[in-house]
Order: structure tokens, then C-alpha cells, then sequence
């Protein structure tokens, strides 16, 4: 157990039957009253944001979560293989799990897996990734006068969002954390 006093970006602990990281925290010390912590945790196992308020002092359960870093191999149906970049052992992991991270990955992507009791419960790609445009329909002449966007394919079967310029077999970067287009990347 660990008290809210202690809280640290990065710590891991066990609220409502589902593991958080702790983002932000902030005490906060009012003239009257007891003293309490602000803070904003991410669940690992869903990858949403919370808003949450301890008392000072109150104690939360704090768990070990492990971060490695597994390369992506391949689609196994309904798991995907990974691989263990320091001892080279694979693992599958349940897509499930995985989420929509499928929209940004290749094969030999390096991925961030974090583990509780030796079972994933999260997968975090790079935060850019470049991917090449397998399909792009022509865009019309004149339409550029405002931001207008079209959609484009990219390798990995994923659409996105892109300016008129973007051009089938140009390679682009995509913001993994909105889903973003970013930039038309230089070959």
C-alpha cells in the first residue's frame, strides 16, 4: 500500500478492479479543511484519462508493472507474435488486448508492452509512425483554397485524413495518440 502523499508521475496502483498510471498529481494544502491530492491517472488496460481527488494520507494499493520493449512479427489470427529484444523469445499476445494499434504497426515495429504478473495488459506503438499511402484518389484542381482533406489508404489497411498534395506511394507520419495525419515525409 501506498499512501496519496507519495504519489509519483509514473507510478502504477490498483483502483476499482482496474490498473492506473499516475500522469499528474498535485497537493493541494487549503486554509481550512484537510489537505488532499489532484490527480489524473490513465487506465492501462483501457487507455482512458481520469480526473481523481484522495485525501492526504489515504492509502491506495500500488502494484509493479514491467515495461519492455517486444518487436511486432507477424498476425497469428486472433493473437499477434512478438519478440523479446534482449533474450529473442516470442510471445503471442490476444488482439484483444492490442486494441487499434493494428492501424499503425508493420512487421519489426518496436513496441512498448507493459506486463502485471507476466500478462500484458497494455501495448503503446512510437507516437509517430511513417506509413506509405497504398491508395489515394486524385485530388480536383482548385480545391485548395481551404483545409480540405481526402481519404487515403495506407499499408497497413488504415485510413486517414489527409490534404489534397498526398499522393498515392508517398510515405506519411501519423500521430499515433489522435490518429492524425502530421506531414508528407521526404524520401
Amino acid at each position: 500500500m501506498v499512501s496519496s502523499n507519495d504519489f509519483k508521475r509514473g507510478m502504477a496502483i490498483k483502483l476499482e478492479n482496474d490498473i492506473y498510471t499516475v500522469v499528474e498529481f498535485l497537493h493541494v494544502k487549503p486554509g481550512k479543511g484537510g489537505a488532499f491530492v489532484r490527480t489524473k491517472l490513465k487506465s492501462l488496460t483501457k487507455g482512458t484519462v481520469i480526473d481523481k481527488t484522495f485525501r492526504g494520507g489515504e492509502k491506495v494499493e500500488d502494484i509493479r508493472v514491467e515495461n519492455k520493449e517486444l518487436q511486432y512479427l507477424y498476425d497469428e489470427g486472433d493473437a499477434l507474435v512478438f519478440m523479446d529484444t534482449e533474450s529473442y523469445e516470442q510471445e503471442s499476445i490476444d488482439k484483444d488486448i492490442v486494441g487499434d494499434i493494428l492501424d499503425y504497426i508493420k512487421e519489426g515495429d518496436l513496441l512498448q508492452i507493459s506486463t502485471y504478473k507476466d500478462k500484458p495488459i497494455s501495448i503503446e506503438p512510437p507516437t509517430f509512425v511513417n506509413l506509405k499511402v497504398t491508395y489515394a484518389e486524385p485530388g480536383v484542381k482548385g480545391d485548395t483554397a481551404t483545409n480540405v482533406t481526402k481519404p487515403v489508404k495506407v499499408e497497413t489497411g488504415a485510413e486517414f485524413h489527409v490534404p489534397l498534395f498526398v499522393e498515392e506511394g508517398d510515405v506519411i507520419k501519423i500521430d499515433t495518440r489522435k490518429g492524425e495525419y502530421v506531414e508528407r515525409v521526404k524520401q
